[in-house]
């Protein structure tokens, strides 16, 4: 079974490349917004104050406006700065969603 990756971005042309980039490999959702107010780093507090506990990847192309302490405190993996290197992508999503790393998380949670 696939395992699942949600794209969340306001541009539609990011939206389709990621999926067809991730969709051969992963169950692919994408999504304009979690709601048109929130931007990225609103968005996951939501998601984590909800009880998402599963894996993020923040992509920005202003990392002026990312603060680290703020990544840490949501338990952002991993931030990427657009453009992106696609390569290094792939390698963080698989790592993040790798089998062996999540039974590792599950372990250290419970």
């Amino acid at each position: 079974m696939k395992k699942k990756v949600v794209i969340v971005d306001d541009d539609e042309s990011i939206r389709k490349t990621f999926f067809l980039i991730l969709n051969s490999e992963y169950r692919v959702h994408v999504a304009k917004d979690a709601e048109e107010h929130l931007n990225g780093l609103d968005m996951i507090a939501k998601f984590r104050e909800s009880g998402y506990k599963g894996e993020v990847i923040l992509i920005s192309a202003f990392p002026d406006l990312v603060d680290p302490k703020e990544l840490d405190r949501l338990s952002i993996g991993h931030f990427f700065v657009k453009p992106l290197d696609l390569d290094a992508l792939n390698q963080s999503i698989d790592y993040l969603l790798s089998s062996e790393r999540l039974q590792t998380k599950d372990i250290r949670t419970r």
